[in-house]
């Protein structure tokens, strides 16, 4: 999913943008933008993007006997 493709065109995981604010990012080709904004100069940046983290594992179900030989 990091190399997608087709990513979703967001002005956030451009290579050309900045981040400002929460929904607000500074764009070197077209200025002032909302992340949102489709724009025909995107760059998709695998760098920019933060990956959801993992679900913690849930080892309540076992017991100590399931860990030893």
């Amino acid at each position: 999913m990091l190399f997608r493709k087709k990513m979703p065109h967001s002005c956030y995981y451009c290579l050309h943008s900045t981040k400002l604010e929460d929904e607000t990012v500074l764009c070197a080709k077209k200025g002032l933008r909302v992340t949102d904004t489709p724009c025909r100069k995107f760059r998709y940046d695998p760098c920019k993007r933060i990956p959801v983290r993992p679900k913690a594992l849930d080892f309540s179900k076992y017991d100590k006997e399931d860990f030893s030989l």
